[in-house]
């Protein structure tokens, strides 16, 4: 599991990167907020290794601060599209496809590592969770990039951007519903 992790960590690190610069230039904001959830999975990656051998209380609050990162994540993401509602002009639909497309490559890669993980305690089940949420929000991307290419607005790369903080919130409320009923478990001692 440690290996899977720091693949995961690695990867996820370089396609904040890619997606910050790219999101940029392309002036989409589902590839920015696509590059905002890769810095905190890169974060989330980190934090799982800290405490993979740790016990279950440890697990269960680094789970419950994941699934507030990832609620946080949503809310910013809402708050964007309101802004770039307001302002924003059609993004660039080809370099936001094409890191869209090289996006969910790595994140396929990084949930299909991680699928056998996805049924364990909060902290594992989180880090499958923001894999699956990422691998969904890339096909996503990519989709929007068509319909910005094919009707020259920005609302497809909006609507796009509201599913994934959709995605965010729902599997933060999950997390966080899971890691509050193992931290109640392990304070009990029945773990």
């Amino acid at each position: 599991m440690r290996r899977v992790l720091w693949i995961a960590l690695i990867l996820n690190a370089a396609m904040f990167g890619i997606e910050i610069v790219g999101g940029l230039k392309s002036g989409s904001v589902s590839l920015l907020a696509d590059a905002v959830d890769f810095a905190g999975d890169a974060a989330n990656y980190a934090l799982s290794l800290a405490v993979l051998s740790m016990g279950l209380l440890w697990r269960a609050r680094a789970a419950w601060i994941k699934g507030a990162t990832m609620g946080a994540w949503g809310a910013f993401v809402l708050g964007k599209v309101a802004w770039a509602a307001v302002l924003g002009e059609a993004p660039e639909p080809f370099t936001m496809g094409a890191i869209a497309l090289l996006a969910l490559a790595v994140n396929a890669g990084v949930a299909a590592m991680l699928f056998s993980f996805r049924e364990g305690d909060a902290n594992l089940r989180s880090v499958w969770l923001c894999s699956r949420n990422d691998a969904i929000g890339n096909l996503a991307v990519a989709a929007a990039a068509l319909g910005v290419f094919g009707t020259g607005t920005v609302w497809p790369d909006l609507l796009v951007a509201i599913a994934m903080a959709g995605l965010a919130l729902s599997a933060s409320i999950s997390v966080l519903r899971q890691a509050r009923s193992e931290i109640a478990l392990a304070r009990s001692g029945i773990s």
